[in-house]
């Protein structure tokens, strides 16, 4: 009994440690990966919502496909049917899909009014994307913060601290992960490079994926409901490096947000190390699991 406590004390310490509830792609993963902004749970909800209508029309449509070949086949049915009008079949047929279709756009709409309609913003990132890494520039502090973030090379990892491949998985860690204050709704302008191709910043945890376009600047936002690390990828074909430049989102509390943001505009280096070391300490009031004799 007291190793099966402390099996699930275990298992409460894992699942309530900031890092767990980072997200990225999973092995043989077929669903969305869990919501951790308000509008990723609203299109998490839309689509399982859909599906109370895509999978009834897919099985009725595999029905009749069944019902058609088997009982008009030749062997069964020589002389085929001439009737051209059914009054009842064509109503339905037409009635029917409206229908459908009014159930689903009403949500979309709302769904799309939301993402679009910026709320007021707590603070703003540019994230300009260039072949084959993004730029981030976070405006409106005392002191100007701007770097790169590249994909972070295996050989770097130990220099990094980031050896750990479960938390920095390989092909979507990156050098400087963009950091961010829980809670908070962040505005991201998004562009690319002017001499450079059309890119894309997607963050899936947080239902954001929008164009960034050399000479444009496009605007989406987010507001990050878990502390962890989230993980995207640029999403717009721009040439034969694409599948290796990902984007890496690190969402902390706003205290140690103001301290790496202050210490990032003179040292970055030593502000990321800061940082991920106090994020490898367990927050106050964490269960932690120790060992138990009978």
């Amino acid at each position: 009994m007291n190793r099966a406590f402390a099996a699930m004390a275990a298992l409460i310490c894992l699942f309530l440690a900031p890092a767990g509830f980072a997200d990225q792609p999973r092995p043989w993963q077929m669903d969305l990966q869990q919501p951790a902004s308000p509008i990723m749970h609203q299109i998490k909800w839309f689509e399982h919502y859909t599906l109370w209508f895509i999978v009834p029309v897919t099985l009725l449509v595999l029905v009749l496909l069944v019902v058609v070949a088997v009982k008009f086949r030749a062997s069964v049915n020589p002389v085929p049917s001439r009737t051209s009008h059914n009054t009842a079949i064509e109503i339905i047929w037409t009635v029917a899909p409206v229908l459908i279709l009014f159930f689903l756009a009403i949500p979309s709409f709302n769904l799309l009014n939301n993402q679009l309609e910026l709320p007021d913003a707590d603070l703003t990132v540019k994230a300009t994307a260039t072949q084959w890494q993004w730029n981030y520039e976070y405006e409106g502090g005392q002191s100007p913060v701007a770097f790169d973030s590249y994909l972070l090379k295996d050989v770097d990892r130990a220099a990094a601290g980031k050896e750990d491949k479960a938390v920095y998985p390989h092909l979507l860690a990156v050098d400087n992960e963009m950091v961010l204050p829980v809670n908070k709704v962040v505005r991201v302008l998004v562009t690319a490079a002017p001499t450079d191709v059309i890119h894309a910043f997607a963050m899936p945890a947080f239902g954001v994926k929008i164009d960034a376009v050399p000479g444009r600047l496009n605007e989406t936002w987010f507001k990050a409901e878990k502390e962890g690390l989230y993980y995207g990828q640029c999403s717009e074909l721009c040439g034969k490096d694409h599948a290796f430049m990902p984007i890496a989102i690190r969402i902390v509390s706003e205290d140690k947000y103001k301290t790496w943001l202050a210490q990032a505009a003179s040292d970055l280096p030593g502000a990321y190390k800061a940082l991920i070391a106090s994020a490898d300490k367990p927050e106050t009031g964490t269960v932690v699991a120790a060992n138990v004799s009978n």
